[in-house]
């Protein structure tokens, strides 16, 4: 697919290594790009299922297993420690040999740590299949650089943050798979999700029209040069933040439910559930808003929101009325937040959205690693999980002094 390519217009209101460009395309050219969104934001949701189909029946699998809280919040991270570290390369790989080829690649190998699960007889033999399903949370990465190169930078917003509906997977997963092991049994899970990915797989090959590539390959140097752009580390610790929150809180509300409230694994993957949609929804709407207002400034606002909702939260745990209310809260904001910081990722380096976003995307992968691990160390250890999102609530003012001094001070404005 072939665009002309106009003058950077993005400036104003960051550092100047942050630009865009817009592109033109006729009526097919555009008929494939939301072919080409359609299908990549399916295939990231069945993905992310696959990504996290471990939480949703990990009380389960904890009692069978004999597992302590720490081990099951292991269990549970693991995945998306794979799924974090690998979107760097997966982005890079996606930049320079196609997103379609990579995407489709990526899915199939899934299959094999799928297939595998059902025979896991010891702890071990778990945590070696949960790691490599990990590989299925770097089709974010792949999905961002592919359907970035269909669209005008001024749409950047919105479009990337319909792609990365493709999150609705975690929700879909809590809804989804207790009902699936209530009904079939636990290996079904898996022989379930084997058959969606060869479904996708095939709708992917035979329909989606690869992305247009760049004449000059880039070399491993040039692809990792975004790494000495300030800006990649910004957004990836304000990623950290808002998709590590997501990640964190929606893989961990089953088993934390289950904890606090003595919820029923069916009931804990619906509330679990409605947490991911309601941050997957308002990702393209945050988008929206960026393209249309200063994106530096939501997210002062938003961080200062996540903040305020973490304090609280810490001291309400065994009010169940006011957790509930304060975490969806949490979750309207953190999708936001998601949509607004990928509405700024493209522009930060032209022609190497995918290795921007393997950066970007790992950081927030690897905050949704760290918090049930260190969630399940605090509980073992205090008998409570207040600590935990009272550490989530300093981080949040981190951040928020972080984007303040970086990109709205004066100084900074006016660079």
């Amino acid at each position: 697919m072939e665009c002309e390519r106009l003058p950077p217009i993005y400036s104003g209101y960051a550092p100047n290594s942050i630009r865009g460009e817009k592109l033109t395309c006729n009526t097919h050219q555009k008929k494939d790009a939301y072919i080409a969104l359609t299908i990549a934001t399916v295939a990231m949701a069945i993905s992310f299922m696959v990504w996290a189909s471990l939480s949703p029946v990990s009380n389960q699998i904890a009692a069978e297993f004999g597992l302590s809280a720490s081990q099951k919040s292991l269990l549970i991270a693991t995945p998306v420690l794979l799924g974090s570290i690998m979107r760097i390369p997966m982005g890079i790989l996606s930049d320079r040999y196609g997103g379609k080829k990579i995407y489709i690649i990526t899915m199939l190998f899934t299959l094999i740590p799928l297939a595998l699960i059902p025979f896991a007889s010891t702890y071990l033999y778990l945590m070696l299949c949960a790691f490599f399903i990990g590989m299925a949370g770097t089709t974010f990465a792949i999905a961002i650089s592919y359907v970035s190169t269909f669209f005008p930078a001024e749409k950047q917003g919105l479009i990337l943050g319909i792609a990365g509906m493709g999150n609705i997977g975690n929700a879909l997963s809590g809804l989804i798979i207790p009902r699936i092991n209530a009904n079939w049994g636990f290996d079904w899970i898996y022989y379930s999700l084997m058959i969606a990915i060869v479904v996708i797989v095939a709708i992917f090959a035979i329909f989606a029209k690869e992305m247009n590539l760049s004449t000059e390959k880039k070399t491993l140097k040039q692809s990792l040069s975004v790494v000495k752009d300030k800006n990649t580390w910004y957004l990836s610790l304000f990623y950290f933040l808002t998709f590590g929150a997501f990640v964190a809180l929606s893989n961990y509300l089953p088993a934390f439910m289950g904890d606090q409230f003595s919820i029923g694994a069916v009931n804990a993957g619906l509330f679990s559930a409605g947490f991911a949609a309601t941050a997957t929804f308002m990702r393209p709407v945050g988008g929206i808003l960026a393209d249309k207002l200063n994106p530096t400034k939501l997210l002062t606002t938003g961080f200062a929101m996540i903040a305020v909702a973490a304090f609280l939260i810490a001291f309400s745990l065994t009010q169940y009325g006011i957790f509930t209310t304060l975490i969806f809260i949490t979750a309207l904001i953190v999708g936001l937040g998601n949509g607004i910081i990928f509405k700024m990722v493209p522009m930060v380096s032209k022609g190497n959205t995918g290795a921007v976003t393997g950066f970007v995307g790992a950081a927030g992968g690897l905050g949704g690693f760290f918090p049930p691990l260190l969630l399940g160390i605090i509980k073992q250890n205090t008998g409570s999980y207040t600590l935990g999102f009272i550490l989530l609530g300093v981080f949040a003012l981190i951040c928020l002094v972080t984007v303040w001094a970086v990109y709205l001070r004066k100084p900074a404005a006016t660079s």
